[in-house]
């Protein structure tokens, strides 16, 4: 669907969580920096970390959501982007992201028509990364001292 924007499924894409299964935080990029997003976030009990964008003005409303967002930018302004980023464990996003890269670069059609043929091509694609890692993985020893 090239009309639906991804801040737009957001909901959906939790929805897919099972209500029971807890969410600790869900870590995004600028294009989420919304009300709605962040109520959805709010709504499972997790926390969000998402960077505002860098012409970010303060939300007049005064619900948690907006609050917390605002306390967001005051930090930004006095700590910087980059110290925020790793204080908030954001840079954590870029690895899902360089991982995603690396499953798109084994194909990033799928041409099962089924939706468990697509799930298994997904899986066996993962199956060949994670063992690319671990080849790729120094294995280390404790050595002890006779």
């Amino acid at each position: 669907m090239n009309n639906v924007t991804d801040s737009q499924v957001l909901g959906d894409l939790l929805d897919q969580i099972p209500p029971d299964e807890r969410i600790d935080s869900v870590l995004t990029d600028g294009a989420y920096d919304k009300k709605y997003c962040r109520q959805v976030i709010s709504d499972r009990q997790a926390h969000a970390v998402i960077p505002s964008r860098k012409n970010a003005t303060p939300w007049k409303d005064k619900k948690l959501r907006s609050l917390e967002r605002n306390e967001l930018l005051k930090t930004v302004k006095c700590l910087a982007r980059k110290i925020w980023k790793k204080w908030s464990g954001y840079h954590r996003r870029s690895l899902v992201e360089t991982k995603m890269h690396c499953i798109k670069l084994l194909g990033d059609k799928l041409s099962a028509r089924n939706f468990d043929s697509q799930v298994n091509k997904i899986r066996a694609r993962i199956a060949v990364l994670n063992r690319f890692t671990a080849l790729g993985r120094p294995h280390t020893q404790v050595v002890t001292e006779i």
